[in-house]
């Protein structure tokens, strides 16, 4: 018996060297998508049936998959799940959805928690902590920051991969260079006129897209 663990953001990635390894039987998880069925199923040998069966999943913790490790299957989790973010991404989910404290609460019920973490964080670095203690201070600010993104995801708004787009095209506009191939040193005056450049034209967006919404109404 052989469980395959997928990673739900690239569903079709499997190292190379498996192909020849995984063989037999093959039954997907219902969370898996047909088309990726249909692909993993094009490149896994289906036809020993002399095999043991192999289980297709996205989450070990699944009743499902969880009972076929307990029985001792062989377990091939591709490497990109062991992505410490994508690990505190999934963490998060999983405490949201079993947590009744944290189910209990809101962006606005969150805020002190917020204010207190960051608090924290910068009095250890204003005290001269050890790294240590900055890292696990950083760790609570993330916490929070994973805690409002799995909230907002909960209502179809945005996720943890939108916050980290955002913070891209937020760069992208004030910091081209860190885009277009430039190798040398920005100057401080350089980076805070493109940076000054860069807002007033995101400002300047945000102003027509409103004026072309109030428009259709």
């Amino acid at each position: 018996m052989t469980v395959l663990l997928l990673d739900e953001r690239w569903p079709t990635l499997i190292p190379m060297e498996w192909v020849g390894k995984l063989s037999g039987p093959v039954t997907f998880h219902p969370e898996v998508p047909v088309k990726v069925q249909w692909n993993i199923s094009a490149i896994l040998d289906a036809s020993d049936s002399e095999s043991d069966e192999l289980y297709v999943a996205f989450d070990e913790d699944l009743p499902e998959v969880r009972e076929r490790i307990d029985a001792g299957a062989q377990v091939y989790a591709v490497p990109s799940r062991e992505d410490a973010v994508y690990q505190a991404q999934r963490v998060m989910h999983r405490a949201y959805s079993l947590g009744e404290w944290e189910r209990s609460h809101t962006h606005e019920t969150l805020l002190p928690y917020l204010k207190e973490e960051a608090a924290e964080f910068a009095e250890a670095v204003s005290s001269g902590a050890d790294d240590a203690t900055v890292k696990a201070e950083l760790a609570d600010v993330f916490l929070q920051v994973l805690f409002h993104a799995e909230i907002a995801s909960r209502r179809g708004a945005f996720g943890i991969n939108d916050v980290a787009q955002a913070f891209i095209d937020k760069l992208r506009s004030r910091a081209p260079y860190l885009f277009d191939g430039t190798v040398f040193v920005v100057d401080i005056e350089t980076q805070d006129r493109l940076w000054q450049e860069g807002k007033r034209a995101e400002l300047a967006h945000a102003a027509l897209t409103q004026a072309e919404k109030n428009t259709r109404k």
